[in-house]
């Protein structure tokens, strides 16, 4: 759609790909309200896998769970923001919204830690932190490179589904999240280390 808006309206970039809509058009609104439609339903996803876990918690406990805190943190999304006093619309790819005082996750790979975080606001970041490790390898060269016993030594200790199809998962496939975590100090404050006890991935 953008690049036939890019020909019909004679704007020149340098590749294809770099096409773009226009605020104001009707293109552009159909893509936002696509695009909040997606946003909303994952908020509303995780929400529901949240009270799915909370009420599974309470049944095995049994009794009523009190839920101090639920943070809801969206990755991978756009959104309008004021930055250096200019209003934009602002795309996190692999990044979390980290303004002052925002509690925020960053995950590790399947076998390592995750972290809960507090935003520490730093402007030139666009109030932003990493989502978490991010890949080392692709998928598809994760599958290729790594076998499912090295799997099971990386995930030792850790209840997890013992299947290749999980090999792209493996934390070798992943960057180091200590170093991704030192790398992010000026942006987050850690408020919690989580540790790994039982892995669940659909198959």
């Amino acid at each position: 759609m953008a690049q036939e808006f890019a020909a019909r309206e004679g704007i020149s970039v340098p590749h294809p790909d770099l096409a773009y809509l226009r605020e104001g058009t009707e293109e552009f609104g159909a893509y936002l309200r696509e695009l909040r439609w997606a946003q909303d339903f994952a908020l509303v996803n995780r929400d529901e896998m949240m009270d799915r876990v909370i009420a599974c918690f309470a049944e095995f406990v049994g009794g009523p769970v009190d839920e101090v805190e639920r943070v809801q943190c969206h990755h991978n999304y756009t959104e309008r923001e004021t930055h250096f006093g200019e209003t934009v619309w602002l795309s996190r790819k692999g990044a979390i919204n980290a303004a002052r005082g925002v509690p925020g996750l960053i995950p590790g790979s399947m076998g390592d830690a995750s972290y809960v975080v507090v935003g520490k606001g730093d402007a030139m970041s666009l109030n932003s932190s990493p989502h978490g490790a991010g890949r080392a390898y692709s998928r598809t060269r994760a599958r290729k490179t790594f076998t499912r016993e090295q799997l099971r030594t990386a995930m030792k200790g850790i209840e997890f589904r013992d299947t290749d199809a999980f090999l792209d998962e493996i934390p070798q496939a992943y960057k180091p999240i200590d170093v991704v975590m030192k790398d992010a100090a000026d942006l987050v404050e850690v408020r919690h280390t989580l540790r790994q006890l039982v892995n669940v991935k659909g198959d």
